[in-house]
């Protein structure tokens, strides 16, 4: 398996998945999985698509199809904690969430704090002029842009030491 064994590792995540490659950011809920993507040199995270949740095994090759069609190299899942840095009721669901997929998809795989990343994007997409019903359609690929960047500015003190 690519993953690394500590999935919060970010250099083990690096020494799995290299140094550059294009890298998906996931924000799985229970209604829908955000969906963002890198470019090759990880210097930008921009939201790519929302995929609605049905059966694991349809979301699952929804997400294969879109990391064979985007030759990805990692994965970088938003893990919810609580304000206090504890893991949220929402944590176990995500973890069995990462481990399934690894089932489907063989990728180094990490897991990033999303704490604010939702309320981040909603107000990045209010500023930009979105009425609630775009919001509504654009949040959950946002904040899987959002979570990713956090991510990438890491992974890019990481390469530069």
């Amino acid at each position: 398996m690519a993953a690394p064994k500590k999935l919060f590792d970010a250099q083990a995540f690096v020494a799995a998945a290299g140094d550059k490659g294009v890298l998906l950011g996931l924000d799985p809920g229970t209604k829908t999985i955000g969906v963002a993507i890198s470019d090759v040199d990880r210097g930008l995270a921009s939201p790519l698509t929302t995929i609605r949740r049905t059966k694991f095994s349809q979301d699952a090759a929804a997400l294969a199809d879109v990391v064979a069609r985007e030759a990805v190299s990692g994965l970088v899942i938003g893990m919810p904690f609580n304000m206090d840095g504890t893991a949220g009721p929402r944590a176990q669901s995500v973890r069995a969430f990462r481990r399934t997929l690894a089932e489907h998809i063989d990728l180094p795989m990490l897991f990033w704090d999303e704490r604010l990343s939702s309320e981040a994007a909603g107000d990045a997409l209010r500023d930009a002029g979105k009425t609630n019903r775009q919001r509504e359609a654009m949040i959950d690929a946002a904040a899987a842009a959002h979570i990713l960047g956090d991510c990438l500015a890491h992974l890019r003190g990481l390469t530069n030491q």
